[in-house]
């Protein structure tokens, strides 16, 4: 079974459907008993979403201020 780092850092990849087989299962299994996992994958489909439905420049602020914090619980995820 993988970390949620190992996971966290393919989320992006899992997402837009970029894992090989194998690492896919593998994040499979992790989300199946994760709930913080899926609570970010959540998240950043919502993201994926809401960015491509926009132009580049706008970002309102509320939602700059929660990428940030996504950002940084991702850095400190993968410093463990």
């Amino acid at each position: 079974m993988i970390s949620c780092s190992e996971a966290v850092r393919q989320l992006w990849e899992y997402i837009e459907e970029g894992l090989d087989p194998r690492d896919r299962g593998r994040v499979d299994e992790h989300l199946a008993f994760c709930r913080t996992c899926c609570g970010e994958m959540e998240f950043a489909r919502e993201l994926r979403s809401f960015l491509a439905d926009r132009p580049p420049a706008y970002l309102p602020p509320e939602l700059e201020n929660r990428f940030n914090r996504f950002l940084t619980d991702l850095d400190s995820k993968e410093a463990r």
